[in-house]
Order: structure tokens, then sequence, then C-alpha cells
């Protein structure tokens, strides 16, 4: 059983705490990767698009195929994605945008992120249903496995 100090579990804290670190390092190190060219963000943008294709492969991982330790969630998902993934930024650079007047540019990479993010995590979902034969069509019966 994990130490409890006055209602706080330590060990998904310190879990959530590195994983945090460890996406927050890797987010940077992309950021250093990936050239600022034109008006739009594209480290952030690869930042929070990646994030969402790989929520979409943990949570078909751990929803259907594995029987995940408790703390794997948190670790990866809270954690690596959280730290990984910036909307926060995401957010500064789209007032950003428009507040220098860039209204097309902060318009679309506003609208652009939302819509490539969604079909990240269908991608992501698919890909690992089709990947680990687990894909199906869910049924009206299936509603216990939306999480």
């Amino acid at each position: 059983m994990a130490a409890n100090t006055a209602g706080v579990d330590v060990a998904l804290l310190g879990t959530i705490a590195l994983g945090g670190a460890i996406g927050a390092l890797t987010r940077y190190g992309v950021s250093l990767w990936v050239p600022h060219r034109g008006d739009i963000p594209w480290h952030t943008l690869a930042v929070n698009v990646i994030g969402c294709f790989l929520i979409g492969v943990l949570m078909v991982c751990i929803t259907e195929i594995w029987a995940a330790h408790r703390l794997l969630r948190p670790f990866l998902g809270v954690g690596v994605l959280g730290g990984f993934t910036t909307m926060s930024t995401y957010a500064v650079e789209v007032r950003t945008l428009l507040e220098s007047g860039r209204i097309g540019s902060g318009l679309g990479y506003l609208g652009g992120t939302v819509v490539t993010g969604l079909i990240a995590v269908v991608l992501g979902v698919g890909t690992t249903r089709w990947v680990s034969g687990t894909a199906r069509r869910l049924g009206a019966g299936d509603d216990d496995r939306i999480r």
C-alpha cells in the first residue's frame, strides 16, 4: 500500500511528478529540434498533436489490452503526456498571433490544432486497435468500455 500523508497519496504524486519532468524535458528537446519558421509555432503544434496521438494509444493499451498497474496511467497520461503537451503555451501563442494582427494565422493555428489533435487521438486509437488485433466495431452493449 502506498504511503499516505494527510490524505495525500505520496506514490501517486511522485509518479506524476517524475512523469511530468520527463515529459517537460522531452518537450524542450522537441522545441530545440523543430525550427520556428513563419507565423505558426510548429514545435508546439508538433508536441500537442504527437501527445494527442499517444494518449489515444495509451488509453487503448490500458483499457483494452493490458491489466495496467494503478500508477501507469497517472505516470504516462497525466505526468509524461501532460508535461509533454502544452496547451497553455498554445493559448499564449494564439493570443500573440491575434494581438499582433496576424488574424489568419492565429485563427488557423487555433482551429488547426484542435482539428489535428482530435484526428491524432482517433488515429492513435484506431492504429493501436488494428496493430493489437483488438479492432472491432463498438456496439450498444459496449458502453461500459468507455471510461
